[in-house]
């Protein structure tokens, strides 16, 4: 799975989806796609991440009591 900084069109790939679907997490496991070499991996903040098409992540990735919030 890929997914999208909000601040700019680098693609990163998430390397451990517990950790992306976990929401007591605040961040994740990934690699920058940037560039011809094959980057390091690094922690990515879920708060600062969309997907491709610009669509948010799910509250659900997000809070913990994504159920007892309201929008």
């Amino acid at each position: 799975m890929f997914l999208q900084p909000k601040c700019h069109e680098d693609l990163i790939e998430v390397l451990d989806s517990e950790q992306l679907f976990n929401p007591c997490l605040k961040q994740f496991l990934g690699r920058s796609h940037w560039g011809e070499e094959l980057q390091d991996p690094e922690m990515y903040s879920k708060e600062e991440m969309v997907f491709p098409s610009g669509e948010k992540l799910p509250r659900c990735w997000l809070e913990p009591n994504y159920r007892l919030t309201t929008v």
